[in-house]
């Protein structure tokens, strides 16, 4: 399945020296619609090289990015790609960098990448990874925010607690509600009001980490992109205002190429056929078969012959074939019962 959301036609412009396109003779010198990149030259992934490559011998398959629909090897995507039925789509690493927005539903929505390992793990022993500098600051960030939030929800709910003393400061519900505010003021509300109406702002609000890789993103994760009046601005300033469009995943692509398989190998005499009495299934299958068998007749004269059938030629055996069909039915005797 081949992405091509950014093509229009060429025919008739400038790229073409003599040719005038017939259905609009007026057309632009160049088509402000196409958007070119390598493959238009035959050129692939990040090595700009043809596929398939007669110099590369090691078996790789190639990934379309779904951003700028550029074809990679698996081994140049900066990750080793998971089992091709564990994602459906993918985001190339220059893509992701132009996307930054998409790192932070990375963390929480695509499928991680398979972990390199070496020869050992055929013997069943499997290296740990070590893991980077950043990595670990990330995690003790992540185990601190985690420290944080606990702490926090402990002290909610010893405000939320009932207290049997009479001098405590928590004598009623609207004593419970003065003495939050004091200590969570109002702008904590309101910030926790705004990231619930922006799915983004709420991710970007926990730690994620950038790994400057291709991702890989399951069947249904377009849906749960924000369509906030900022996000979708934001969207569209990138020029990715698809993303948000179910119809054009690949999920969408292979369905309607797959339709259109189906249509095409449909035979038309079985569609009409289905459609029809069985008394007209019978006429019908008889009419074909005579028109079969006379234009083969026809034809194989001109075959054994060596002359080349002309329009006139053809012209003249509907013709006739119509007239004999004609006389036939004439011929015919119908009785009432």
């Amino acid at each position: 399945v081949f992405l091509r959301r950014n093509f229009r036609c060429d025919c008739g412009n400038s790229k073409f020296k003599n040719l005038q396109c017939k259905l609009l003779p007026e057309k632009c010198k160049v088509n402000s619609g196409n958007k070119y990149n390598d493959n238009f030259y035959g050129l692939y992934c990040t090595c700009k090289r043809p596929y398939p490559d007669p110099e590369d011998e090691i078996p790789d398959e190639m990934i379309q990015c779904i951003v700028c629909e550029d074809w990679f090897h698996g081994r140049h995507l900066g990750a080793i790609p998971p089992e091709s039925g564990d994602f459906h789509e993918m985001v190339c690493q220059a893509c992701m960098n132009h996307c930054h927005f998409l790192w932070a539903y990375a963390s929480q929505l695509a499928v991680p990448p398979l972990t390199k390992v070496n020869s050992l793990e055929d013997e069943g022993i499997v290296l740990k990874v070590e893991e980077s500098e950043e990595q670990k600051k990330e995690i003790k960030k992540e185990s601190g925010t985690e420290h944080q939030e606990t702490k926090e929800e402990k002290q909610t709910e010893q405000f939320n607690e009932p207290s049997t003393s009479s001098g405590s400061d928590f004598v009623n519900i609207h004593g419970y509600r003065s003495k939050f505010l004091q200590k969570f003021p109002v702008e904590t509300a309101k910030t926790t009001s705004e990231s619930s109406c922006c799915k983004l702002k709420e991710l970007q609000s926990k730690p994620f980490l950038k790994k400057g890789t291709a991702t890989f993103w399951p069947s249904n994760w377009r849906s749960k992109l924000c369509t906030c009046e900022d996000c979708l601005k934001m969207y569209s300033e990138l020029e990715v205002q698809f993303l948000t469009d179910e119809c054009d995943t690949v999920l969408a692509y292979e369905n309607k190429g797959t339709s259109d398989q189906e249509t095409e190998r449909r035979d038309p005499l079985m569609d009409t056929l289905n459609s029809m009495n069985r008394v007209q299934q019978v006429e019908l299958i008889c009419e074909y078969n005579d028109l079969k068998t006379e234009l083969t007749d026809y034809l194989r004269r001109f075959a054994d012959e060596g002359t080349v059938v002309k329009r006139e030629d053809i012209q003249h055996f509907f013709e006739e074939f119509q007239s004999r069909k004609r006389r036939r039915t004439n011929r015919m005797q119908y009785y009432c019962s």
